[in-house]
């Protein structure tokens, strides 16, 4: 049997374009076999509760995703307003997107690479081997270089990624991407957390990652370097997919004039979203910052 809004959207096809019946009431309930009295009734009868919660919960899930810029796919549209007291189940919130048309942004084929080998084998270990977690904030550092396209050429973005909160607690943008750029995101993500003894940065195999002069950089910071194998994304797959959801949720959908324009915006996505508003799924739908203010100021015991 047709829904009742099946049977409005066949009413509104019955129109002519300039909004006048094409045909009648009584004519249609003739070929559909049903009283002219029944239709009446019908239509005139109250939506129910189901129809009613369903009206409901689309009007917040496309408030949802217009306050996250579209960013927010089903599960992360449930993991807010999970937050915010309203109880309902995944699969009903994407029933809901797909009959509103809300449709989040979605990647697209990557280009272009940064990752350039060092002209000799560097002798560096893998010191993650895959294993993105940490047990204490600062003991385990990710980075990579992403390119962002602007109308004035390439502007190179540097992370320095907390595996234990997923934070971007580094970051430096330039022109180019040779030893300074990585040097500044390193230096800036120091400044923003504690480093424990024997803390980790993992990188790509790239000729500015391997170089000597990095090397010393990280030796006077503490910190032990670490760097997978070439060509392999998944040996740095964190440091990735956060390039991936920089590119997805900002870079790809919009055009930068300059790059000062740019550096801004990406500025203000991993300051103002990123780290503070965006849910993470691997934090169990919390943010970064959340995470890190919970270790540091634990809750309370009953």
């Amino acid at each position: 049997m047709s829904s009742r809004y099946e049977f409005i959207d066949a009413e509104r096809a019955t129109r002519n374009v300039d909004g006048s019946a094409r045909y009648t009431v009584r004519l249609m309930c003739v070929w559909l076999a049903v009283s002219v009295s029944g239709f009446y009734e019908w239509v005139s009868r109250p939506a129910s509760a189901t129809a009613r919660r369903r009206a409901e919960l689309s009007v917040m899930i496309e408030y949802v995703f217009a306050e996250h810029d579209a960013r927010y796919g089903y599960r992360r549209i449930h993991a807010v307003l999970a937050r915010r007291g309203v109880l309902c189940g995944p699969e009903l919130v994407r029933d809901l997107m797909r009959a509103a048309g809300l449709v989040p942004c979605q990647p697209r084929r990557s280009r272009k690479g940064t990752t350039v080998q060092a002209g000799r084998w560097a002798p560096i270990p893998d010191l993650v081997g895959r294993d993105f977690t940490a047990e204490t904030p600062g003991a385990k550092l990710v980075g990579d270089i992403t390119y962002v396209s602007t109308w004035q050429g390439w502007l190179y973005v540097a992370l320095v990624i907390d595996c234990y909160s997923r934070k971007i607690v580094g970051w430096a943008m330039s022109d180019n991407y040779k030893t300074p750029l990585i040097t500044s995101a390193i230096t800036m993500a120091t400044r923003n957390i504690t480093l424990p003894d024997g803390a980790i940065f993992h990188s790509d195999r790239g000729s500015n990652y391997t170089s000597e002069e990095y090397a010393k950089v990280l030796t006077g910071l503490g910190l032990r370097q670490s760097v997978g194998r070439t060509g392999i994304c998944y040996d740095n797959a964190l440091a990735e997919s956060t390039n991936g959801a920089l590119k997805v949720e900002l870079v790809n959908r919009v055009q930068f004039p300059t790059r000062e324009i740019a550096t801004a915006q990406i500025a203000r996505y991993i300051e103002l979203f990123y780290n503070h508003r965006r849910l993470h799924s691997r934090l169990g739908y919390q943010t970064p910052q959340e995470v890190l203010d919970a270790y540091r100021v634990p809750p309370i015991a009953a």
